[in-house]
C-alpha cells in the first residue's frame, strides 16, 4: 500500500508544475497582480514566493493590520489510507474536477484584519511558494515583532522558509533551508525567534539517513532515520541559512518503557521536540516531546504503541546561543485518572506545547498533553531539575465548551496551541475535541474550542506554588489549592460538532496608539484560532480561521463581525473555489501571526 501511494504521489506531483504556471486567477479575482521573488537556494535552484494581491480588497485605511496564514493545497495527498475508496475526484473526470485532486501551490494568506475596514476579513493576497509542493505548511513563531521575519516550517518538504514582511501586504522570500542542510533532523515544527533576528526551530523527526549523524560540534547520535527519533533544535539566520544543528536526546538512554521508537534503536529516547519557548534573559529553552511522528503522519493504517507518543520536556542551556544543550529531562507525572486501561489516555501522554512566563521575577513554564488532556507546570525551569505538577484536567474546561462530555472531557481532547499572556496573568489554550469512540463504543466524543484560564495566584506564588491534580475529586472541580487555575473564559468552536475545534492560535499583541502608530500591548484584546491539525492523521477540521474578543474579564466571544467574504458566514472558511493565485479549491490552514507594516510600528 504504500509503495503504491508513493507512486499516485509521484504521479500527482508531475503535473502540478503545469498546474501552477496555466491556470489562471478565477474570475472573482479581476485585478490581481503578481509580483515575484527568488533566492537560489543551497541546491542551486531557484526557490520563490509569488505574490498574487488583490487590488480591488487592499485593506482601507492609513495603518492596516493583518493576519498572516501559513496554508497548504488540500489535494488527494490529504486522504488517510481507511479512505482511499473514496477518493475525491476521478481521472475520469473532466480537468475542472481533477483539478481541485491534484497537487497545488502552498502559499501564505494574507487577511485584513483591520477594525472598521471595509475589507474586514477579506484576503488581499495570496503568496505563493514554489517549486517545492506537498510541503504541509505547518507553525511559524509564536508572535510578531517590529523587524522579525516570519520562520515557517514545512512538516512534510522538511523546509524552512523564511519571509520578510515588512512591506505587507507584499512578501519577499529571505531565504529557505533544505533537508541537505539539516541532515540530522527532519519534520520542522516549530520557531522561537531571539532578540537578534535569528530563530531555534523544533526539528521533531529524526536525521534523513538512518544511523549516526554528526552535529555542529562535533557530537553524534544514532537514529531511526526520516521522521524517526531523535529530533534536533537548529538555529537558523534571517536568511534561512542553518548556524547550528543541536541534539535533543541526551548522551545517556532514556526509559526503554516510555520511550518506544519503530525500528528501535540501541539507546532509547523521547526525543521528538515539538513546541519550543525562550526566555533568554535566563538563558534557558524548553521544548516538549509530542511523538515519534512517522508512526502519526506517514503509516496511518495501523495504530500507534501509546508509548510512541511522549511525556517529556526538556530545558536548555542556552547562554552560548551557538550551543544550545540539553540540561534536564522531565518525565511529567502521570495524574489520578490514568488506571492503565490505555496509556494513549493518561495525562502525561503526548506533550504536544510548552510556554514560558514573560516578565522579570518569574521563572516558571507551563506543559500540556494532547493525548492525556492536561496541563503541567513547573515554577522554575532555570533549576537542574524542574518539578513538574499537573495543575489542570481539562475534564474540567471541556464540559463548558460542551455539556454533553460531562465531567470526562479530558482524555483525548487534542489540546494544542497554548500561550501565556504577556502580562502572565492568563493561559490561552485550543482544543480540537474528542473523535467519537476514542475511549470506547459509547463514547460520543466532544467538542472543541478555545479557553482562557486565571493563573495569577500560581505565578505569583514563585516556589511557593502549591497546586497539584493528584485525586480525582479535583479533576473537575480545578484543584483543592487555592492557586490553581481557574476558568474564566470560554469559546465553543464549531458547537455541535466533536472534534471540531481549533488545533491552533494566536494572540494579537499590536494595537493602534494615539499616535497613529501601532504598539506591542500586555493586554490583547483579541486571538485568532485555526479548525486544522493534519489531514493525513485523519484528524483534518473544516478549515476556519475565526477571530475571538478577549473582555477586559477576561471572557471570550466571537468576533461576529469577521466574516467569509464569499459565503457571509462568521470566521473566514479556506474552502473555497478560487483564490487570488488561481482556482485551486480548498486549503487547509495551519497557523498564523498578527503583523503589520515595519514603517507602520513603533
Amino acid at each position: 500500500m504504500r509503495t503504491a501511494r508513493k507512486v499516485l504521489l509521484g504521479l500527482l506531483a508531475v503535473g502540478v508544475v503545469a498546474g501552477v504556471t496555466t491556470i489562471p486567477s478565477g474570475d472573482a479575482y479581476a485585478d490581481v497582480q503578481k509580483v515575484r521573488s527568488e533566492v537560489e537556494g543551497a541546491d542551486g535552484k531557484d526557490y520563490w514566493v509569488e505574490n498574487n494581491l488583490d487590488k480591488a480588497a487592499e485593506a482601507a485605511g492609513e495603518r492596516p493590520e493583518y493576519m498572516v496564514v501559513w496554508a497548504g493545497d488540500e489535494n488527494i495527498a490529504d486522504t488517510v489510507v481507511p479512505d482511499v475508496k473514496n477518493l475525491p475526484g476521478s481521472l475520469a473526470n473532466p480537468v475542472d474536477e481533477v483539478r481541485d485532486a491534484l497537487p497545488g501551490p502552498d502559499f501564505m494568506a494574507v487577511v485584513d484584519v483591520t477594525k472598521g475596514s471595509p475589507s474586514y476579513g477579506k484576503v488581499v493576497n495570496t503568496a505563493t511558494v514554489g517549486p517545492l509542493v506537498e510541503n504541509e505548511p505547518h507553525h511559524m513563531q509564536y508572535s510578531w515583532r517590529k523587524g522579525d521575519k516570519i520562520y515557517a516550517g514545512g512538516l512534510y518538504s522538511a523546509a524552512t522558509y523564511v519571509f520578510d514582511v515588512s512591506a505587507l501586504p507584499e512578501l519577499k522570500l529571505s531565504g529557505i533551508s533544505l533537508p541537505s542542510q539539516t541532515l540530522c533532523g527532519s519534520v520542522p515544527d516549530a520557531y522561537w525567534v531571539l532578540n537578534d533576528g535569528t530563530a531555534y526551530g523544533t526539528y521533531m523527526g529524526g536525521p534523513v539517513v538512518p544511523g549516526p549523524c554528526t552535529y555542529s560540534h562535533g557530537e553524534v547520535r544514532t537514529g531511526n532515520g526520516f521522521a524517526g527519533t531523535p529530533g534536533e533544535v537548529v538555529r537558523f539566520g534571517p536568511d534561512g541559512r542553518k548556524l547550528v544543528e543541536a541534539p535533543a536526546a541526551t548522551t545517556t538512554p532514556e526509559d526503554p518503557t516510555q520511550c518506544l521508537t519503530m525500528p528501535a534503536l540501541g539507546q532509547p529516547s523521547c526525543a521528538n521536540p515539538h513546541g519550543i519557548q525562550v526566555r533568554e534573559d535566563l538563558d534557558t529553552m524548553v521544548t516538549s516531546d509530542y511523538a515519534e511522528p512517522r508512526s502519526i503522519i506517514l503509516d496511518p493504517v495501523k495504530a500507534p504503541s501509546p508509548y510512541l507518543r511522549r511525556p517529556t520536556v526538556r530545558t536548555w542551556d542556552i547562554s552560548d546561543l551557538n550551543n544550545p544543550r540539553v540540561k534536564s529531562v522531565s518525565y511529567l507525572p502521570t495524574g489520578p485518572r490514568s488506571d492503565g486501561r490505555d496509556p494513549l489516555h493518561n495525562e502525561n501522554r503526548a506533550a504536544m506545547e510548552t510556554t514560558v512566563t514573560n516578565l522579570p521575577g518569574h521563572k516558571g513554564a507551563f506543559a500540556q498533553t494532547m493525548q492525556g488532556g492536561a496541563l503541567f507546570y513547573t515554577p522554575d525551569i532555570t533549576v537542574p531539575e524542574p518539578e513538574w505538577k499537573e495543575i489542570y484536567d481539562l475534564s474540567a474546561a471541556v464540559k463548558e465548551l460542551d455539556p454533553k462530555a460531562g465531567d470526562n472531557g479530558g482524555p483525548s481532547s487534542n489540546g494544542g496551541w497554548l500561550q501565556t499572556s504577556p502580562d502572565d496573568t492568563t493561559l490561552y489554550h485550543a482544543i480540537i475535541g474528542r473523535k467519537p469512540g476514542a475511549l470506547g463504543a459509547d463514547d460520543p466524543g466532544t467538542a472543541g474550542g478555545v479557553i482562557a484560564l486565571d493563573i495569577e495566584k500560581l505565578v505569583e506564588a514563585g516556589d511557593d506554588a502549591r497546586c497539584s491534580i493528584d485525586t480525582e475529586a479535583e479533576i473537575a472541580g480545578e484543584g483543592a489549592e487555592s492557586d490553581c487555575p481557574t476558568l474564566k473564559g470560554h469559546q465553543t468552536i464549531n458547537p455541535g460538532k466533536v472534534a471540531g475545534g481549533p488545533h491552533w492560535g494566536a494572540l494579537d499583541n499590536l494595537e493602534l496608539g494615539a499616535d497613529g502608530f501601532y504598539h506591542q500591548t500586555d493586554q490583547p484584546e483579541r486571538l485568532a484560532t485555526a479548525n486544522y491539525f493534519v489531514a493525513r492523521t485523519g484528524t483534518d477540521g473544516d478549515h476556519r480561521v475565526c477571530l475571538v474578543d478577549i473582555a477586559k474579564d477576561g471572557s471570550l466571544a466571537l468576533d461576529e463581525d469577521f466574516k467569509d467574504e464569499v459565503t457571509g458566514d462568521t470566521c473566514i472558511s479556506f474552502n473555497r473555489e478560487s483564490w487570488p493565485h488561481g482556482s485551486f479549491g480548498n486549503a487547509k490552514p495551519h497557523s498564523m501571526l498578527f503583523v503589520t507594516n515595519d514603517a507602520d510600528i513603533k
